[in-house]
């Protein structure tokens, strides 16, 4: 799964590595939770922009918005078919920036967890697959909300967890974004683990445990 990420780099980095111009009043996020307002990028009408939504997923059918705090994370083998999702899975796929996201490491013989922060070998920022919904509650309210999709670990995950969020290559963004219900089959192909080679990952303290602590402190090695 995928319950925890960070994405500290500035609006200019953003910018230039997606091609979408970002507001500069983005601030940097080093323990970004479920619930919170994280950024997605997506396509409408052929243009592309940045926005704010909510994380997890709320369907647009949902009576209740808490339907959408155990929808943070999708299936990859799922996703096209789980009522949930599949409405999103065709029509209103988007990336999720981050620079690198968290998982808990089961400790043999404790019932403590150590987490581990994940990122690029290279530090560029990484672009996860996600989906997001437009949702009106029964006064009227419209809320945006997304959800990261997840897939089995690659090798240098597996020791740490049996899963990872999917890190889309970005030569995949435009296909990910772009294709329509009939290249369903294309996109499914998409959510496969990242390839280990290109992943690095080191143990950090149990600060980022505190979704209220959102300090560089979060993501620094822990010896």
């Amino acid at each position: 799964m995928c319950g925890r990420f960070a994405l500290y780099s500035d609006a200019f980095t953003l910018s230039k590595r997606f091609g979408v111009h970002m507001p500069p009043e983005l601030r940097p996020h080093y323990n970004m939770a479920p619930s919170q307002n994280i950024l997605i990028m997506r396509q409408e009408e052929g243009k592309r922009s940045f926005a704010l939504a909510r994380w997890g997923l709320i369907p647009h059918w949902a009576k209740d918005m808490k339907i959408g705090y155990s929808m943070i994370n999708a299936r990859a083998e799922t996703v096209a078919d789980k009522p949930a999702f599949r409405a999103a899975f065709r029509y209103r796929r988007c990336l999720i920036p981050a620079n690198g996201f968290y998982e808990w490491q089961v400790i043999p013989g404790s019932k403590n967890k150590q987490p581990w922060f994940v990122t690029l070998k290279d530090r560029e920022s990484m672009a996860f697959a996600g989906l997001w919904e437009r949702w009106r509650s029964p006064e009227g309210e419209e809320l945006e909300s997304c959800t990261i999709i997840v897939t089995e670990a690659n090798g240098l995950m597996r020791p740490i967890h049996d899963r990872m969020p999917v890190i889309l290559a970005p030569a995949d963004w435009d296909a990910w974004l772009g294709l329509e219900d009939k290249d369903a089959e294309y996109l499914q192909n998409l959510l496969k683990p990242y390839p280990t080679e290109k992943l690095k990952a080191w143990p950090v303290s149990t600060k980022v445990n505190n979704p209220r602590d959102d300090s560089v402190e979060c993501i620094e090695k822990f010896e």
